[in-house]
């Protein structure tokens, strides 16, 4: 005798499956307060004149490609959120990506790395629009 219900046994096991692979995918979650007090105590360094933002090759390519300048990056970096889900490290540290509104209304993301007295930028990430860009 056929179980009718096997069908949506079947799909049910599907969609938890799914939903739990989605839930994986994401990885571990950082703790808010290590986080900000990474970036904080860059911003306070920064605001005091003991730490300075350096711009890799990378990022500075992606700056002129994208139209952003560094008062936008520097605007960002103070008023910006961190977006916790983003943060990465690895064996040269942590990359804290900073999200925000330039002045001119694009929304971006600003992967900075502190590290001593310096704050590296990684990369800038323009969120809404596709810029046509030949960095390597």
């Amino acid at each position: 005798m056929k179980n009718k219900n096997l069908p949506y046994l079947i799909l049910l096991a599907a969609v938890l499956l799914f939903f739990w692979v989605k839930k994986s995918q994401r990885g571990k979650k950082n703790t808010t307060a290590v986080t900000v007090d990474a970036v904080t105590t860059a911003y306070t360094d920064l605001k005091e004149g003991k730490t300075n933002i350096v711009y890799s090759k990378h990022a500075t390519c992606r700056m002129a490609c994208r139209h952003i300048d560094e008062a936008e990056v520097k605007d960002i970096f103070e008023k910006g959120t961190i977006n916790l889900n983003k943060i990465e490290k690895d064996d040269r540290g942590t990359t804290y990506p900073v999200e925000g509104t330039t002045v001119d209304g694009q929304h971006v993301r600003i992967v900075f790395a502190p590290h001593g007295n310096e704050v590296t930028v990684v990369t800038v990430i323009d969120l809404d629009k596709d810029w046509p860009c030949d960095c390597k």
